[in-house]
């Protein structure tokens, strides 16, 4: 039985096509063996929500129905349907970094480098995917494992753990998948009584109300909007701006 440790690092490359149905780093297992690894790496995320790895799994073993509306929702849309199409990844290989810091202040480009680079994190840092059992859903979930610090960009979020529950709301009202949902759940647990009032008065009600009302994200072909101003990306995904950001912190959270 495939056990919570089977995590050896593997360069998955969706831009070949299929291989058999799967791809490269693909690790089959049955409904049994998710049930066990959804639930091992479940109390391993409650344990330390730092392990990355963990909630990778947690993803990618409980998030089938989710993923395979938010595939429908990417054919449906064609700037989604293209990148289904092409399969960009975002790495730091694929991002060139002098030319986004050339941009305007205020371009989307220019303000995720600046993301990046206070809050010190990496796109390299998001794992492959590994247990979803049909290639083009494993796409889907390494796009969104991928975009996600676009997220933080488009929302104003930084990565302490306030704006990692923040980010956490919107995206589980916007995809629907249920490692997304627990972490809007549990993360509160974790913030100290000033935090939980700016989350339940400011920021939860609006990161809500924008991810249901807010464009697919995923249907969005990033790495062509760098110039785009991040304002005018706002307006055309129909997100408002923040209430209020909270400070930034040096230590990532999940």
């Amino acid at each position: 039985m495939v056990s919570v440790h089977q995590l050896h690092s593997s360069t998955s490359d969706f831009s070949q096509g299929s291989y058999d149905g799967l791809y490269p780093g693909h690790i089959p297992t049955t409904p049994l063996q998710k049930a066990v690894l959804a639930v091992g790496s479940g109390v391993a995320a409650l344990q330390n929500p730092y392990r990355h790895d963990m909630v990778a799994v947690l993803g990618e073993t409980t998030g089938h129905l989710a993923l395979i509306n938010l595939r429908d929702r990417m054919r449906n849309d064609p700037e989604g349907y293209e990148i289904l199409i092409e399969r960009p990844r975002i790495r730091l290989s694929t991002l060139d970094l002098s030319r986004m810091a050339s941009l305007h202040d205020g371009s989307f480009g220019r303000e995720y480098l600046r993301f990046l680079e206070v809050n010190h994190v990496t796109p390299d840092s998001r794992a492959d995917v590994k247990f979803v059992d049909n290639e083009e859903l494993a796409y889907v979930m390494q796009r969104y494992r991928e975009v996600h610090d676009f997220m933080h960009t488009l929302l104003g979020m930084p990565t302490n753990m306030l704006g990692e529950v923040a980010v956490k709301w919107f995206e589980a009202a916007q995809t629907g998948l249920p490692m997304c949902s627990l972490g809007a759940v549990l993360g509160p647990l974790r913030l100290n009584i000033r935090q939980l009032q700016t989350l339940f008065t400011s920021l939860g009600p609006w990161a809500l109300q924008n991810g249901r009302k807010a464009r697919c994200v995923l249907s969005i072909f990033y790495e062509k909007r760098w110039e785009q101003s991040l304002e005018d990306l706002r307006q055309e995904l129909n997100i408002d701006p923040p209430p209020i950001i909270p400070g930034p912190s040096n230590k990532r959270a999940t």
